[in-house]
């Protein structure tokens, strides 16, 4: 009994079933059925993204320097803190002292935030 057990488990692991067999279509079966039915957060595998890389600095007018914020820095920040948390973030990426004039909001037509404009006089 023991030998017929560890023969079976050898051929799976393995995989010596022809096509066509029922064991070969629940070996496929089961493939399948991890491949799918998995939760994708048990692997963790969506890219990371440094906050650095995150944050761009076009040149503004008037010697301003705008940066662009992407909306997932400032999620779940109320807006009335979110003008003293994106300066932060700023002074936290440059490393000197940025006067933050003005925080702008950028939407999608479904009035998404996609992200921030923020003018900053350095």
């Amino acid at each position: 009994m023991a030998g017929g057990l560890w023969r079976a488990v050898k051929r799976f692991i393995l995989w010596d079933y022809e096509r066509a067999t029922w064991q070969y279509d629940l070996m496929v079966g089961l493939i399948l059925a991890f491949i799918f039915l998995t939760p994708r957060e048990w692997f963790r595998d969506q890219p990371r993204v440094p906050q650095a890389s995150r944050i761009s600095a076009p040149r503004g007018a008037q010697g301003e320097v705008v940066y662009w914020l992407e909306a997932e820095l400032l999620a779940g920040v109320t807006p009335e803190e979110r003008h003293r948390k994106a300066a932060e973030i700023l002074r936290a990426r440059n490393g000197r002292k940025l006067e933050l004039r003005s925080l702008e909001p950028v939407v999608d037509s479904d009035n998404d935030i996609k992200g921030y404009v923020a003018f900053a006089k350095p």
